[in-house]
């Protein structure tokens, strides 16, 4: 699995913009004003072979701390009790301040690794702007500067040293699907991992976040073997009553990931949530087979049933590849259907296509619809194959391929799925270029 690092540090100190250097995104918002990040950011990120989760906290407030500030603190202490390693961010031009001293002793009582990164060190000699840090007690300051880059890289090879390369996520000559099952807290996901072992293999009671851990239970059905992915865990009945994260975002995405079919679980008797859609988001990010499971169906209205379908085409329409089942965990209602679903998703995932069918597929959708002129060029598409599996990426090679829009990227990725009845996964295509001319100036 991929390794976890969360930022930390009091307000200010530059989070946010060293997670969107290290995530070469700009998803978490920057400005010069304290405490502007109150909930955690997740993202991804890549050194070389090593990929690896990075999640910007709110900052660490004191224990006495009220509102909105003390909520940020709690995501934040939950945040480092995921982690695998944590960046304890400080700022090198206004040095250490109290709540640094602070925040110093609470991360020396955990178990986790803690780089001290002393940031906004651009321009500054290296002993000048680490030399009062020692004093915090977390080994040797690493100066860096977020917002230029600079030693950036070097602090992540440290980090991601002890990690070894990662081999592929769900990798693609998988036999025996990986089943991720996730959703919001409380929506059913380990009433639906129970009726589909047939046994009690995970605790369930009517209370959101039994646990946070994600389970691999091995099972076989109708003679078909699998690998489901819990994200609400087994914990003995004794620990059942510990207070318990509500839900993990990190053990979550890191199932996705390693998941060949994900089962997305929503509660047809609470609204269609943001967080539904943005898990459901971040499924289509990882390019994973997706079955949606609507639980709870059973004891709907009629008018609360139409209800919920339109909240479900409004508001996760983009996951129109994925196949939809209405269900009763508790019941056992519609889990035949979803695994067999499942099944399809699966196959789709993991197609093999033959460079002459992709080809011949390619220019029927050319035939059908050719892409945009650019000028008074218009790009060439000359044949196709298949760049790997789970999901199906198709490679296209041509001319000036660089010239076309987005829009038809998506009409060729709907295509390839029609053409091949790819039911239940997303299908990525690239394109590849032939050299381009040294004289046309377009």
């Amino acid at each position: 699995m991929k390794p976890t690092i969360v930022i930390v540090g009091r307000p200010n100190v530059g989070k946010s913009t060293l997670f969107n250097r290290l995530t070469r995104t700009r998803d978490a918002i920057v400005a010069d004003v304290p405490g502007l990040t109150r909930d955690r950011h997740y993202g991804e990120g890549r050194v070389g072979q090593k990929p690896y989760l990075v999640v910007d906290t709110g900052g660490l407030e004191p224990t006495d701390a009220e509102g909105v500030y003390r909520e940020m603190a709690r995501q934040t202490r939950q945040a480092v009790d995921e982690a695998d390693s944590v960046l304890f961010v400080v700022d090198g031009r206004n040095g250490v301040a109290p709540q640094d001293i602070s925040i110093a002793a609470e991360l020396r009582k955990t178990a986790r690794k803690v780089w001290l990164v002393v940031n906004k060190a651009e321009g500054m000699s290296r002993p000048a702007v680490t030399a009062e840090f020692y004093e915090l007690g977390l080994g040797d300051p690493l100066p860096i500067s977020a917002s230029h880059g600079e030693n950036v890289s070097d602090l992540m090879d440290l980090v991601l040293a002890d990690y070894p390369h990662a081999s592929k996520d769900a990798t693609e000559d998988d036999e025996t699907p990986r089943i991720a099952i996730v959703g919001r807290p409380n929506v059913g996901k380990s009433t639906l991992v129970n009726a589909l072992l047939g046994e009690e293999r995970v605790v369930v009671f009517d209370l959101p976040g039994t646990t946070r851990d994600s389970v691999y239970v091995d099972f076989e059905r109708e003679g078909k073997r699998y690998t489901l992915i819990d994200t609400a865990g087994v914990r003995r009945s004794g620990k059942v009553n510990e207070a318990v994260e509500k839900f993990s975002v990190i053990k979550t995405m890191q199932s996705i990931n390693d998941a060949n079919v994900v089962v997305l679980v929503v509660d047809a008797q609470q609204d269609i949530a943001d967080q539904d859609a943005h898990i459901g988001g971040f499924i289509v990010e990882s390019g994973r087979a997706l079955v949606v499971a609507v639980n709870k169906w059973d004891d709907l209205a009629d008018y609360d049933r139409d209800m919920v379908k339109h909240a479900l085409l409004r508001k996760l329409d983009f996951l129109g590849f994925a196949k939809l089942h209405f269900i009763s965990a508790l019941k056992g209602h519609g889990i035949g259907a979803v695994m067999h679903s499942v099944d399809v998703a699966f196959e789709a995932a993991m197609a093999k296509l033959s460079t002459p069918r992709l080809s011949r597929a390619l220019i029927a959708a050319v035939a059908r619809q050719q892409p945009p002129r650019v000028g008074v060029t218009r790009p060439k598409l000359r044949y196709a194959h298949q760049g790997g599996s789970n999901p199906p990426r198709i490679i296209i090679h041509g001319n000036s391929l660089h010239h076309i829009p987005e829009s038809y990227r998506r009409y060729l990725e709907r295509f390839f799925l029609e053409t091949f009845k790819l039911q239940g996964t997303p299908l990525k295509v690239e394109f590849k270029s032939g050299k381009r001319n040294p004289y046309y100036s377009g």
